[in-house]
């Protein structure tokens, strides 16, 4: 969990979700709408854009969990965090975390990302204040420096 060993018992029926939030106090992964739907509850397993809504936490058992909290080094935000804060890539913030996961898979998966490829890509992260143009410009940014 977030590059340190936790062990966890749990029911099987708990989601990683609920896992993150109700077992291991890491509440910066949201809660949306609980169907898969809204993206807020992103996390990367083993690398991968993962919505942990719908998988169950014993699915995971010796993976790679990375949330919100995992992702930047001591006072040192991560790359896509500075870029969100640069561009102005959130409004009332809920859905950023879930946002920032999906960026950083996408940008780890080394793809040519104009405009269009990256609203593609972003498009299963919701954001109820309509900042997607400010999301797109920092997933670009940060695209571009790494390039």
């Amino acid at each position: 969990m977030n590059g340190e060993a936790r062990e966890l018992c749990v029911e099987p029926r708990v989601t990683l979700l609920d896992a993150l939030r109700e077992h291991l106090d890491l509440t910066g992964t949201k809660k949306g709408c609980d169907q898969g739907t809204c993206g807020a509850c992103t996390v990367l397993v083993d690398g991968r854009r993962v919505l942990s809504c719908l998988t169950l936490a014993v699915m995971h058992a010796g993976a790679s969990v990375t949330t919100i909290e995992g992702v930047a080094r001591g006072d040192a935000l991560h790359p896509v965090q500075d870029a969100f804060v640069e561009h102005d890539a959130f409004q009332c913030g809920y859905c950023t975390p879930g946002q920032i996961l999906c960026a950083i898979a996408l940008l780890q998966e080394g793809r040519t990302l104009d405009d269009a490829a990256i609203r593609e890509q972003m498009s299963g992260n919701l954001c109820r204040c309509g900042a997607y143009e400010n999301i797109v410009a920092a997933v670009r940014a940060v695209a571009e420096r790494t390039t």
